[in-house]
């Protein structure tokens, strides 16, 4: 079973909707979307039909995204956003080690995966994050690649990016306790 270039294109749209999820940069996303439809088209008889079609081209797309961070990674020089975000991390607890607030009551947190202004809170807490640490988090719990792959991708120790996980995660919480469960609690 290969792929045909009309069956390819219909993805398009979705396609280039995950990319622009993952790359910051519209024209990045574009030619990672168009890089993946040349490799679906190029290597259609590679297609055997054991998934659907579309979860074969987000596939290739995947390693088409990793590849552009790659680029990216090489083409500029490193911020120094390990302190900043160090401090962020720090201003949420006390001297003792506990939380300065503690957290709110978040009800039922999945019915809020539902609600698409949940999604641009979210995205905005995501934004607030330092880019390299933004980046491992969406790498890790979006498009679900492992360690060792984010590791590969980034060039960075195992170690590191769970400490980046770990922060991501920290800040996102308070960022969403109070862009979103806050709101949400106040306007019921």
């Amino acid at each position: 079973m290969s792929a045909s270039a009309a069956d390819i294109d219909i993805h398009r749209p979705y396609l280039l909707r995950y990319a622009r999820l993952h790359l910051a940069n519209p024209a990045q996303a574009e030619d990672v979307v168009q890089e993946t439809l040349l490799t679906a088209l190029e290597g259609g008889e590679r297609f055997s039909g054991r998934s659907s079609l579309r979860t074969w081209l987000t596939g290739i797309l995947k390693h088409k995204i990793i590849d552009q961070i790659r680029r990216s990674r090489r083409e500029q020089p490193l911020a120094d956003d390990d302190q900043s975000e160090a401090d962020a991390v720090d201003a949420l607890f006390a001297a003792d080690g506990h939380w300065r607030e503690a957290p709110g009551d978040w009800g039922n947190p999945e019915s809020a995966l539902d609600n698409g202004r949940f999604w641009q809170a979210f995205e905005l807490c995501l934004q607030r994050l330092p880019a390299r640490t933004a980046e491992v988090f969406r790498m890790r719990e979006v498009m679900e690649l492992s360690t060792e792959d984010i590791c590969k991708a980034l060039d960075i120790s195992t170690t590191n990016c769970w400490v980046m996980l770990h922060r991501a995660r920290l800040v996102l919480r308070e960022c969403l306790q109070i862009t979103w469960f806050d709101d949400a609690a106040k306007n019921k």
